[in-house]
């Protein structure tokens, strides 16, 4: 499943380096496919609809940092843990039950997402 980032946030940011896909944005920050992978043009997104690579999409979360689900990959496919739950100092990275995937699916989003 991908993760994500629960309120109790304190936004101080150690997660968002770490995170190898980019997935990991300040709050109330638009994000993109583009941002941080390979990927250009035409983006079938996994939760609903197509896109293009640097099409802005609405923040997951106004007032702290959030994790796009369509970006993450767990870290699968980079390193053996989740780098953000990893560095975070309030514990707030967390498996997101509403995004449960197998790692096969994690390792296919990592392959679209770094060509």
């Amino acid at each position: 499943m991908a993760i994500m980032i629960t309120d109790e946030c304190i936004n101080c940011g150690a997660c968002e380096p770490e995170c190898p896909n980019n997935a990991i944005y300040e709050g109330g920050i638009e994000w993109a496919i583009a941002d941080g992978t390979s990927v250009k043009g035409s983006y079938k997104l996994e939760y609903g609809g197509e896109t293009t690579a640097d099409e802005k999409h609405a923040p997951v979360a106004e007032d702290y940092y959030y994790i796009t689900p369509e970006k993450c990959t767990e870290c699968v496919g980079f390193h053996e843990e989740p780098q953000c739950a990893a560095v975070c100092p309030v514990d707030c990275c967390v498996p997101d039950p509403e995004h449960v995937e197998t790692n096969e699916q994690l390792l296919a989003r990592k392959e679209k997402l770094h060509l």
